[in-house]
């Protein structure tokens, strides 16, 4: 087990991470910025070190200050949390240079479900159900009207590095297509750095529903059950509801197995979220994959009882699993 963790985030999710490493008798040390120098996870830990100024690209997101703090700390593991570099590759495979744990998959399962339409294009070969629509990224408008025209519409336009519901428009006809397929691309390299998008057909009152996997250590993958996030705005959510209410027993036994196959598919490691779309025939579709430990993990832990954080750092720390073959 590992002596000591550098907690890389700040707020809830480090207060939870500082939790659950002194219950696991590990040492934490908590970073934080000049802003956040009275926060209560400061307080929480053993010990805090102040990685720059308030605004994140010098503090939060600074790869070589985070990685002189865990040097400097003597910590032989590190959890990024979620936000910020908790789904960066390149800071994975900065701690793997420094000799530092990373709790979290590697930097390419990382980069894989960082890419949602190249994500997509592997669970379509590993014969995983996907929605129809482009062949990775759409690089102009001519190609998007061709795709358009094989799919009809309704369509949705997708940053292929999305999150949080930017970069995703909904057209309904060619010539909201031609209007909104720039703003789409704009958008998507405002927020993400990069203009590559992607085209599905738009699903009519999707429900979605997000299953919790565990990639433990020796390639055993269990899920664990799901969440149902289908009440959003604006593409972000904001009830989980666990289980999902009006979803049958045998679909949520079925979509389970290909969450499990599809974790399986890219030999994914330590936890991730599989989402997918069910519509009202349930049928069921893979969106993406989430590479950390989501904000609503609590959701889970409260129905199986299970603390997902100290799962994360068990694996990482290379035990093997007590829940391999069990009911959860």
């Amino acid at each position: 087990m590992f002596k000591r963790i550098l907690v890389s985030n700040r707020g809830e999710i480090a207060v939870r991470v500082i939790r659950a490493c002194h219950e696991l008798g590990i040492e934490c040390v908590a970073i934080y910025s000049t802003a956040d120098r009275d926060s209560i996870h400061i307080k929480l830990a053993d010990k805090s070190i102040c990685i720059g100024p308030p605004p994140s690209s010098k503090s939060y997101l600074n790869i070589e200050n985070i990685i002189s703090a865990a040097t400097v700390a003597k910590c032989d593991a590190l959890h990024p949390g979620y936000g910020f570099l908790a789904e960066n590759p390149k800071f994975e495979e900065a701690c793997k240079e420094n000799g530092i744990t990373f709790i979290g998959p590697p930097s390419e399962v990382i980069s894989l479900s960082g890419n949602k339409s190249q994500a997509i294009e592997v669970m379509r070969r590993y014969k995983i159900p996907v929605i129809a629509g482009s062949d990775g990224n759409v690089g102009n408008l001519k190609r998007a009207l061709k795709i358009t025209k094989r799919l009809g519409y309704p369509v949705i336009i997708k940053a292929s590095y999305g999150g949080g519901g930017k970069g995703m428009r909904i057209c309904n006809s060619k010539e909201e297509l031609i209007s909104l397929f720039p703003l789409a691309k704009s958008e998507s390299i405002s927020s993400f750095g990069a203009g590559e998008v992607y085209i599905e057909k738009y699903i009519q009152k999707p429900r979605h529903i997000e299953f919790q996997i565990i990639a433990y250590n020796y390639g055993n993958v269990v899920c664990v059950g799901e969440r149902e996030c289908s009440i959003q705005r604006r593409h972000q959510k904001l009830i989980e509801e666990a289980p999902a209410s009006k979803l049958s027993q045998r679909v949520r036994r079925i979509i389970k197995e290909y969450a499990v196959r599809a974790a399986q598919a890219i030999n994914y490691k330590n936890l991730g979220t599989i989402e997918f779309l069910v519509d009202e025939n349930e049928n069921f579709y893979f969106i993406e994959i989430n590479s950390r430990i989501q904000v609503e993990h609590p959701v889970t832990e409260m129905v199986t009882g299970l603390d997902l954080i100290k799962e994360q750092i068990q694996i990482a720390a290379g035990q093997k699993n007590a829940h391999i073959g069990k009911d959860i």
